[in-house]
C-alpha cells in the first residue's frame, strides 16, 4: 500500500462475513477395530505377509464431515450469570486406510472405508447456526496387532482379516459455531504498491586461477 494515504477518501461499506458466535479448541482421541475383512485391491495371491508391519492414514470424509445430530438448549451459570446454551451431538465421519508393508518392503494399501463417531460439545450455538470442524492435527496409528489373514475370492477382491488389529485415532480440533450476516463499517481503498524496478546485471567475467595461463603472466 501507498505511504501517502491524504488523497484517500474513507466510505461506509457493507460486506458479508460469516460471524463468530463461539468457538473451542478440543483434543479426541478414540479406537477403532475393524470388525469385517478389508479389501486390498492390488494383493497378489502369492504374498508373504509374515512379520509384515502395519500402518494407517484418516482424513475427514469428503461429504458431510460434520452432521449435527442433536441441539438441545441447556442453563448455565458463566461469570455469576445464568446463560442459555446449547449441547450439540455431532458426528464425524472419516476415512481410513491401512496400509501393509511386507518385510521385503513392498507396500499394500487398501480400499479407502468410513468411519464415523459421535461427540456431544456445549456451544453458544442456537437454532440457524451452522458448525464446523477444523482439524489442526488429525492422524492415527497402530496400537497392536494379530494375525494377518488373507483371502482371494474367485472373480472377488482379495480381502485381509485382521484377528486383533487396534486403531488409534488422534484429533486437535477448532469447532466454531457460526452465522452468515451483512456488516456495515468506514473504510479505506486499498492502493497497490509501487513496482520495483528491474535492472540489467553488469556484464561479469570468471575468476581467474593465480597466473597459471598464460605462463609468465
Amino acid at each position: 500500500m501507498q505511504e501517502n494515504k491524504s488523497s484517500q477518501v474513507r466510505e461506509l461499506i457493507c460486506i458479508n462475513v460469516d460471524k463468530v458466535y463461539d468457538w473451542i479448541v478440543k483434543e479426541l482421541t478414540f479406537e477403532l477395530t475393524p470388525q469385517a475383512p478389508v479389501e486390498f485391491p492390488t494383493l497378489p495371491a502369492d504374498v508373504d505377509l509374515a512379520n509384515a508391519s502395519i500402518q494407517c492414514n484418516v482424513v475427514p470424509a469428503l461429504t458431510n464431515p460434520v452432521v449435527i445430530l442433536n441441539r438441545e438448549n441447556r442453563c448455565f451459570t458463566v461469570g455469576g450469570k445464568s446463560v442459555t446454551l446449547q449441547q450439540l451431538t455431532i458426528q464425524k465421519n472419516f476415512i481410513v486406510t491401512i496400509t501393509i508393508k511386507t518385510a521385503s518392503c513392498v507396500v499394500y494399501e487398501s480400499a479407502p472405508f468410513n468411519i464415523s463417531r459421535c461427540e456431544q460439545i456445549t456451544l453458544c450455538a442456537p437454532h440457524g447456526t451452522d458448525v464446523s470442524v477444523t482439524y489442526t492435527d488429525l492422524d492415527c496409528f497402530v496400537c497392536s496387532t494379530g494375525a494377518i489373514i488373507p483371502d482371494f475370492p474367485i472373480g472377488g477382491t482379495p480381502t485381509i482379516t485382521f484377528s486383533n488389529l487396534s486403531i488409534t485415532v488422534s484429533v486437535c480440533q477448532s469447532i466454531q459455531s457460526t452465522f452468515p450476516v451483512t456488516v456495515e463499517f468506514l473504510a479505506e481503498y486499498c492502493e497497490p504498491r509501487a513496482d520495483i524496478a528491474m535492472g540489467c546485471s553488469p556484464a561479469s567475467r570468471p575468476q581467474k586461477c593465480g597466473n597459471i595461463f598464460p605462463s609468465g603472466c
